[in-house]
């Protein structure tokens, strides 16, 4: 099997074409006959993510998995991503992009996961928060905060859209924060305030760990910490927990986005549990598109 990756500027997507399947009288989305013509349509590529990432690596295995020799996938940004979906979704063409809950993206379009009959992406994941070993004593009252933050989709979409739309990161972070001061109490409750301790968090670029980490930092700095925000990649993020150059992540997609990295470094981190429960990885296209599961693109 030949399989070639390739790199996407940050104004490309994401995106995979899939091929819209409109009827007869339909001229804004390609005519599709079979699924053999789908493929064509999008030159059997499929758009991914940063290398380093977990989905990316579950596409790859699904490529394997489903037999689909002739399809490649590309790697980019995020950012890359939803702007291919865009411009494609506008026109209603045919796309595939690897997808994720929660993001943006599926409030703003209308979308649809592909059935995994074969199960390789997984169910409903978490996203959870890992720490440094011995932050709980280095650090006890950010050890706590961390521990205690949980939110829902829906919180993390008002501020993930908020950004989208054109506010600042940090703006909406606050203005999330403002308008769920009953959540942040609940996070900061009985941690005592400290006087400029510093802490470092870990993120990946992707609309969702955007959201959460500049929402976190709000709530440590209200208790008085000095936080830094680092954003990499997800091998580096785990690696800079397990050495201790980074304090602690609200980035860990379990049990199998991050799966690799999970086992690479057992026991050289903290797992604090979840911040979020229901989140899901995949290939999505637009609801528009004639097509419902991976089996259907070979």
């Amino acid at each position: 099997m030949k399989k070639k990756m390739f790199g996407l500027g940050t104004a490309a997507l994401l995106a995979v074409g899939l091929a819209a399947c409109g009827n007869a009288d339909d001229n804004s989305s390609a005519d599709v006959d079979d699924t053999t013509s789908v493929g064509k349509s999008v030159d059997y590529k499929i758009t991914g993510i940063d290398p380093g990432a977990g989905i990316m690596e579950a596409t790859e295995k699904a490529i394997k998995e489903y037999d689909l020799d002739e399809w490649d996938v590309t790697t980019g940004s995020g950012a890359a991503m939803t702007a291919s979906l865009k411009k494609a979704y506008d026109k209603e063409k045919p796309i595939i992009v690897t997808g994720w809950t929660p993001h943006w993206k599926f409030a703003k379009f209308d979308l649809k996961y592909l059935e995994d009959p074969k199960g390789v992406y997984g169910g409903e994941e978490q996203i959870k928060t890992i720490a440094r070993t011995g932050l709980a004593e280095d650090l006890p009252e950010a050890h706590q905060v961390l521990s205690n933050f949980h939110w829902t989709e829906e919180d993390m979409g008002e501020v993930m859209v908020a950004i989208q739309e054109g506010e600042k990161e940090d703006v909406a972070a606050q203005n999330w924060v403002d308008a769920n001061a009953d959540k942040v109490a609940e996070w900061t409750e009985g941690v005592n305030e400290v006087d400029g301790d510093k802490i470092k968090l870990a993120y990946v670029a992707w609309d969702s760990e955007i959201a959460s980490h500049n929402v976190v930092k709000l709530v440590l700095e209200s208790v008085g910490y000095d936080v830094t925000l680092t954003q990499v990649e997800a091998g580096p993020l785990w690696t800079a927990v397990a050495d201790g150059s980074a304090d602690a992540s609200l980035a860990a997609w379990l049990p199998i986005t991050h799966k690799t990295y999970a086992d690479k470094f057992d026991g050289k981190f903290e797992d604090l549990g979840a911040n979020m429960d229901g989140v899901k990885i995949g290939l999505v296209v637009p609801k528009y598109m004639d097509i419902e599961s991976i089996e259907d693109l070979k």
